[in-house]
C-alpha cells in the first residue's frame, strides 16, 4: 500500500541508486523494517505506524500458537522440535525487526550517508566494484536459498486441496477451530504474511550490512592506493625545499578520510551491533533443532534441510565479509608505514617540515594499530573464525561460585544437536 512511499536511496549527485535485487525485495517484502521517504506526509506515518502495530500484533499470535504447539507436545521430542525452528526464528524475527521499526529514521539517515558517502559507483571505479559484486556473491546466493525456503511454503495450500486437510503452514496449536473456514483463510494469509516478513528481513539485512561493509572495505582499498601514489607523484614532481610540506598537507586530507571511514564504520556498528548479537544467540540452538529434523528424516523434512543451508550460508557470508574488512584495516597501520615516506624525508632539505611529517607519521600509525571490525555489543567479532567458534563468558558469582558460560555458534548446534540425537 504503502511501497511508493518508501525511501529510495539515492547519490551525491542526486541520482537514484542502483540497488541489487534483495534490496529491492527487502524494500518492497517489508514495510516493517524499511523507512519511508523523509518528510512523508503525517497521514503516510500515521499509517505506516498503524500497519506495523498490526503486524506486531500478528507476530504475537502466532508467538501464543506456537508456544501453545511446543508446550502440548513438549513430552515428545521429535514433534516438539518440528515446531522449534519455525518458533526460533519467529522470536528473532519479531526482537529483530521491531527493534529496527523504532529506529527507522537513524537506519534512513545511515543509508542517506552511505549512498551519498561511501558508495562505490560502477562508473566511476569499475574495477573496485566488480570486486565488490564479487565479494557479496555469497550473499546473493543465499538470498535465492532464502527465497527458495519460503517457496516450500506454496506446497501446503496444494496439499491441502489434494487430500482436503486445512493444515497450517507452520506447526501451531490453536485454543479454538482454526479449521472452520470463515477463520482458516485468514490465519492462512496470516502465516504467509509472517513468511514474507521473516524471510526478506534475514536476507535483506544480511544484503544491506553486507554492501555497506564491502564498500567501505573499498573505499579503505582507495585510502591506501592513494596514499602510495602520493610519495611516487611527489618525489618526482616537487621541489626538495617544498616536498615535507607537500607530503604533510597531503596525508592530512588521508588522515581526515581516514577518520570520516571510521566514524562511517562505528555508525554501520552502531546501526547493527544489536540485532547481530540477537542473530548469534540464536543460531546456535535453531541449526541445532534444523539439522536434527533434517537429519532424522531427511525424505520428510525437506523444508528443513532448505532453512538449515540457508542459514548455515548466512552465518558463512557474514563471517566472510567480515574477515575482508578485518583484514583490510588490520593492514592500515602498515601501509602508512610503508607508504614511501622515508624517501621524501630523505629528498627533504626542510628540517623543521621533516620533523613534523615525522610526528604526524606516528600519530597516523597509532591511530590505525587498531583494526576496525563490526562486534555484536562488543561481546564478539564478525569474523569467519568468530561465526565458526564464537566464545565469550558470562560470569555469575553467587556464594563465591563462579559459572562461565562459552556459547559457540556452529560447533555448539552440532554438540547439541549430538545430545539430542543420543536421547531419541
Amino acid at each position: 500500500m504503502l511501497a511508493g512511499k518508501r525511501y529510495r536511496p539515492r547519490l551525491a549527485d542526486g541520482a537514484l541508486a542502483p540497488m541489487p535485487w534483495p534490496l529491492i525485495l527487502y524494500r518492497n517484502m517489508n514495510h516493517i523494517s524499511w523507512p519511508l521517504e523523509e518528510g512523508s506526509p503525517r497521514w503516510t506515518r500515521r499509517m505506516e505506524n498503524m500497519l506495523i502495530f498490526l503486524g506486531f500484533l500478528v507476530f504475537c499470535e502466532h508467538n501464543e500458537v506456537d508456544t501453545h504447539y511446543l508446550i502440548v507436545n513438549w513430552r515428545d521430542m521429535d514433534n516438539m522440535l518440528a515446531g522449534m525452528p519455525t518458533y526460533l526464528i519467529l522470536l528473532e524475527m519479531q526482537i529483530r525487526c521491531f527493534q529496527l521499526a523504532l529506529h527507522k529514521d537513524k537506519f534512513r539517515s545511515l543509508l542517506q550517508r552511505f549512498y551519498r558517502d561511501i558508495y562505490v559507483s560502477e562508473e566511476n571505479e569499475p574495477k573496485l566494484f566488480a570486486r565488490i559484486q564479487g565479494q557479496m556473491l555469497a550473499t546473493r546466493i543465499n538470498s535465492v536459498v532464502y527465497l527458495v525456503a519460503l517457496l516450500n511454503f506454496l506446497v501446503v495450500p496444494i496439499q491441502n486441496v489434494i487430500y482436503h486437510r486445512r493444515d497450517m503452514l507452520y506447526k501451531q496449536v490453536y485454543p479454538f477451530d482454526n479449521t472452520w473456514l470463515p477463520v482458516y483463510i485468514p490465519l492462512l494469509g496470516c502465516n504467509y504474511y509472517i513468511g514474507l516478513v521473516i524471510t526478506s528481513m534475514l536476507f535483506g539485512e544480511l544484503n544491506v550490512l553486507g554492501e555497506m561493509m564491502m564498500h567501505l572495505n573499498a573505499r579503505y582499498v582507495q585510502l591506501g592506493q592513494d596514499l602510495r601514489r602520493c610519495a611516487s607523484k611527489m618525489l618526482i614532481e616537487t621541489g626538495s625545499w617544498e616536498i615535507a610540506a607537500e607530503y604533510r598537507r597531503a596525508l592530512t586530507q588521508i588522515l581526515r578520510r581516514n577518520a570520516a571511514l571510521r566514524d562511517f564504520g562505528e555508525q554501520v556498528e552502531e546501526e547493527f551491533s544489536f540485532r547481530i548479537f540477537i542473530m548469534f544467540l540464536f543460531s546456535a540452538a535453531l541449526l541445532c533443532a534444523l539439522f536434527f529434523k533434517a537429519y532424522t528424516n531427511p525424505a520428510n523434512n525437506v523444508a528443513y534441510i532448505v532453512w538449515f543451508l540457508a542459514k548455515f550460508m548466512e552465518l558463512l557470508a557474514l563471517g566472510m565479509l567480515g574477515s575482508i574488512l578485518l583484514q583490510t584495516t588490520d593492514e592500515l597501520g602498515t601501509m602508512y608505514y610503508t607508504a614511501g615516506w622515508e624517501q621524501v624525508v630523505h629528498k627533504s632539505e626542510n628540517v623543521e617540515e621533516n620533523l613534523r611529517l615525522m610526528r604526524l607519521l606516528t600519530m597516523a600509525i597509532q591511530l590505525n594499530s587498531k583494526p576496525f571490525f563490526i562486534t555484536g555489543l562488543k561481546y564478539f567479532r564478525i569474523t569467519l573464525t568468530a561465526v565458526i567458534k564464537v566464545g565469550w563468558v558470562v560470569d555469575f558469582v553467587i556464594v563465591n561460585i563462579k559459572f562461565n558460560l562459552q556459547f559457540q555458534i556452529i560447533q555448539g548446534a552440532f554438540s547439541y544437536f549430538t545430545f539430542l540425537n543420543s536421547m531419541r
